[in-house]
């Protein structure tokens, strides 16, 4: 199963307060340990929410808002994708990460979406196109 590992922002994270080298080296190792269990797809951090833009969908409209955004907890500072058994593996191998933040933080953890979750809606050409682009992604 594939997991979305979602670190959440902090007052800190989002005035721009980097982490320390130290906490920067752990979690190169613990991205290391990942990589090495086979565990880790990528990852990524995220600029400040005051570098980014939303776009609001309604019917045929679109509105783009510039950052920054409110409700700093539940902003998303940075990312994993995971390849794990089950919530189980992914819960433990978390509890294994240094805490991301320099304050108390929250980290969440998401199923992806698999094909067989869509039932009869998606179509066997469907899912073959799906394939097609993930390889292409996957090549490139």
């Amino acid at each position: 199963m594939r997991v979305m590992v979602l670190i959440k922002a902090t007052e800190e994270s989002e005035a721009g307060v980097m982490p320390s080298t130290e906490l920067i080296e752990a979690m190169g190792q613990y991205n290391a340990e990942l990589m090495q269990a086979g565990i880790m797809v990528t990852g990524e951090g995220l600029h400040l929410t005051s570098a980014g833009k939303r776009v609001v969908f309604d019917g045929d409209s679109r509105e783009v808002v510039d950052g920054p955004f409110e409700n700093t907890s539940e902003q998303v500072s940075g990312f994993w994708i995971w390849e794990v058994k089950d919530m189980d593996e992914a819960v433990e191998w978390l509890k294994k990460c240094p805490n991301p933040m320099l304050s108390r933080s929250e980290v969440e953890i998401r199923p992806i979406f698999e094909y067989e979750d869509f039932g009869d809606a998606m179509t066997d050409e469907q899912i073959e196109q799906e394939e097609r682009m993930r390889k292409e992604l996957a090549d490139r």
